[in-house]
């Protein structure tokens, strides 16, 4: 491990290391802010640091305007008994926390998706890995913390509190350096090959050559090829004024990326693993809520016995993520994937023993299947997810990694929000609401045949894509 942590050391150095976590670290906070506000991941859909440097820095600025936006409300509200009292001031304040700390989270992401490029590829497993390490670390705290907080500090207390991290990672913007890019303007009317700004994006034949060589070798031959480099969203050469009038720097850049960004997104080295990962949400019904009524009110399982499930569901996230780093990234994503199917179905069984009290007959309390089934899930679900985060920050081209990743992660959290609203559905059909589980039973079947649905479109992830290469 300690070997492990120097190589990344080495490769990205110690303040990018550092901030890396500590932002994941902070998103703990979500945890005790449930309390006061649903956390709206889906902000991630729009980032402008892409198209819009400030002071010719496309990444640090916005993180510090980002942090500035999660501390302050919360030194307001720790401030100022007024405004904790008052529902609209208090709503806006938390929106404006939770708008910073999106910000914040698409904005680290992008710049893990610039640090793994080329030659520093074969670490984007490691540097995900850490990033998750951090972040399941910090929801244990949370979730250990959380209830005591609430239960035994005042409000104005815990909301200052609130306040320290993202002062520490206000601090640590400071610390990373980061290389300026230069954004000129084209003169009006002149035009520019559009098929060059995606010189980074690998051409559909060679992205599904199945026998072929890694992805980022082709990246690195086809730069090799291009004598040209081509103007990208980085960097925009000057080109001869006409008459004395040219665009706007930043029209073009936006103009620029948005056009990078489409095409990006219709070539089938993204769009058709980006569509197995939404397919996998949607086409199996979540009926998570209906399992989580079910427990509280059929089997009558404490709040604070399913905190504790929450945080072994932590450390199994920890444990997934350790062990998809040390033993699975150089196995073929596809086998890892069907893999990842197959144990999700079989721990939904377990769901269907709890259901059927078949865990009674066998002397098995309900505590002890729930805290296993908790244990287990979202460990194997990192197997899924860590492939995902894996090939979004590697196919993402050069200069619009904020804005294709944080569209990437708004599509994972759309098929899960429609594989809620199937879940939904299929209760409906089935009559099973809170206080009626005559059918759960039947339902969660259906869900685990379902599980399998995604299993025959695994066609669409490249055949030889690993943890390591695309």
């Amino acid at each position: 491990m300690i070997g492990w942590f120097k190589q990344l050391h080495t490769a990205f150095g110690a303040s990018f290391l550092w901030l890396v976590c500590l932002v994941y670290f902070t998103q703990f906070l979500c945890v005790w802010d449930e309390h006061f506000l649903i956390y709206e991941h889906e902000i991630q859909s729009w980032i402008l640091s892409d198209c819009f440097p400030i002071r010719g820095r496309k990444r640090i600025p916005y993180l510090t305007l980002a942090t500035l936006l999660s501390l302050l409300p919360w030194l307001i509200l720790g401030l100022s008994d007024f405004l904790r009292n008052t529902r609209i001031e208090l709503m806006i304040l938390l929106t404006l926390q939770n708008l910073g700390s999106a910000m914040a989270d698409v904005v680290i992401d992008a710049m893990i998706a610039e640090a793994v490029r080329l030659e520093r590829a074969s670490f984007a497993g490691d540097l995900q890995s850490v990033s998750w390490l951090s972040m399941a670390f910090g929801g244990i705290c949370g979730s250990l913390l959380g209830g005591y907080a609430l239960d035994n500090l005042r409000i104005d207390m815990i909301f200052l509190l609130f306040s320290v991290l993202p002062a520490l990672q206000l601090f640590s913007c400071g610390l990373v350096e980061e290389g300026s890019v230069q954004v000129k303007a084209f003169p009006e009317g002149s035009a520019f090959n559009g098929s060059d700004m995606t010189s980074g994006i690998i051409d559909e034949e060679e992205q599904f050559s199945g026998e072929k060589s890694k992805i980022s070798t082709l990246r690195r031959k086809k730069s090799q090829k291009n004598t040209k480099r081509a103007p990208t969203t980085e960097k925009i050469f000057q080109a001869p004024e006409k008459n004395g009038s040219s665009v706007s720097p930043w029209y073009q850049s936006l103009k620029m990326a948005t056009y990078t960004l489409f095409r990006a997104f219709r070539q089938p080295a993204i769009l058709r693993p980006m569509a197995w990962f939404f397919l996998a949400h949607v086409t199996v019904p979540n009926l998570s809520t209906v399992m989580f009524y079910y427990q509280t009110e059929f089997l009558k399982l404490e709040a604070s016995f399913l905190g504790t499930a929450r945080v072994l569901g932590w450390l199994s996230l920890m444990i997934g993520t350790l062990t998809y780093n040390r033993y699975l990234k150089k196995m073929r994503l596809r086998h890892i994937l069907m893999f990842t199917q197959v144990c999700l179905a079989i721990l939904t069984v377990l769901d269907m023993v709890l259901v059927s009290r078949a865990n009674v007959s066998l002397g098995i309390s309900d505590k002890v299947t729930v805290l296993f089934g908790s244990a287990l899930s979202d460990g194997i679900n990192q197997f899924k997810f860590m492939p995902f985060l894996i090939l979004s920050g590697q196919l993402c081209p050069p200069g619009v990694e904020g804005t294709l990743f944080a569209l990437f992660m708004s599509i994972n959290n759309l098929g899960s929000t429609v594989g809620s609203f199937v879940g939904a559905g299929l209760a409906s059909v089935l009559n099973i609401s809170s206080g009626s589980f005559d059918n759960l039973f039947l339902g969660i079947g259906i869900q685990v045949l379902c599980t399998f649905i995604p299993v025959a479109f695994i066609f669409l992830i490249p055949k030889e894509a690993t943890g390591i290469s695309a």
